[in-house]
């Protein structure tokens, strides 16, 4: 490791979650590693104005409000963790922070996670709760079926980018997408960064466990810089130095503007991944966080 690369808080974050070995066996244990971890990594955030569970169209999901004015746009966050761990608790305090900062609601979704359920239970997670925020239950919330974004962080901004092209697709006109630390490329080619938090073999792992064997990693869905890019949702991606996903996250930012995409691109200098959810550790966590809100309030 240079020391001369790296963020000075960032040496607190990397030895703040108790790294384990990732196989079938420990998945448990790194499950709940990411839990322990969170209340240092993240904080409780904010009180707001409502926090609420609801069954987003059969799948669970957890709704945040801050403002009082309906309807309400509303953020459809889908959370990291390698597809294969994490979950609404994990990003509890990061949903709040961004209630509060943007006036949006936010939709986290709880999606099933493999490899109990690989692809595509996650993404058709994301498509059913998406239903759900244009239809009548969501209106009963006080949301805004027509102003919805699409977020999230590490494998989550990977949903999300899918399910913003799926949407599309589908004729659904989506506001924007916000991808933090997004994984893209299945090609898993990464750069020798393995000694600044997330490495290679957790990557191949999170592929396996999410895209086995006989699924073909080139359809769009798991291949987003194979989609055809034109006409999606205006997007901000943030991408961290140290992270081995940052060039293949800011190919992907390329490929949006070249493809005519409104884009803001921004790459955190000396910091490590999925930094912008650590925000019990990170003064940029909050940076960031206040980018995401101002292109909302944008939008």
């Amino acid at each position: 490791m240079d020391p001369s690369r790296l963020h000075p808080q960032a040496r607190t974050a990397m030895r703040v979650q108790q790294r384990v070995p990732l196989t079938r066996a420990t998945l448990p244990a790194a499950r709940l590693s990411m839990v322990r971890a969170t209340p240092d990594e993240v904080g409780s955030g904010p009180a707001i104005r409502s926090v609420v569970s609801v069954d987003a169209g059969g799948v669970p999901a957890r709704l945040y409000r801050d403002a009082g004015d309906d309807p309400l746009p509303v953020v459809l966050h889908a959370h990291g963790g390698g597809w294969v761990m994490g979950g609404v608790e994990t990003h509890d305090g990061w949903c709040r922070h961004l209630a509060a900062a943007s006036g949006w609601a936010v939709l986290s979704v709880d999606y099933r996670l493999a490899p109990e359920h690989p692809y595509p239970a996650a993404v058709n997670d994301m498509a059913g709760a998406l239903g759900w925020l244009r239809g009548p239950g969501a209106v009963a919330y006080g949301l805004d079926p027509g102003r919805i974004v699409v977020a999230g962080d590490s494998v989550g901004g990977h949903l999300a980018a899918v399910t913003a092209r799926r949407a599309r697709d589908a004729g659904i006109r989506l506001a924007g997408q916000l991808l933090s630390c997004p994984v893209i490329d299945p090609a898993a080619d990464y750069p020798p960064l393995d000694e600044y938090g997330l490495d290679r073999e957790e990557m191949r792992f999170f592929w396996d466990a999410y895209a086995p064997a006989g699924v073909d990693r080139t359809h769009p869905d798991l291949d987003p810089l194979r989609a055809d890019l034109t006409d999606l949702p205006p997007a901000v991606v943030v991408t961290a130095e140290l992270d081995l996903l940052a060039a293949e996250g800011e190919r992907y930012a390329a490929a949006l503007l070249a493809a005519g995409v409104p884009v803001t691109a921004t790459r955190y200098q000396g910091l490590i991944h999925n930094f912008p959810r650590k925000l019990a550790l990170f003064d940029a966590a909050h940076l960031a966080l206040a980018q995401l809100a101002a292109a909302l309030r944008r939008w």
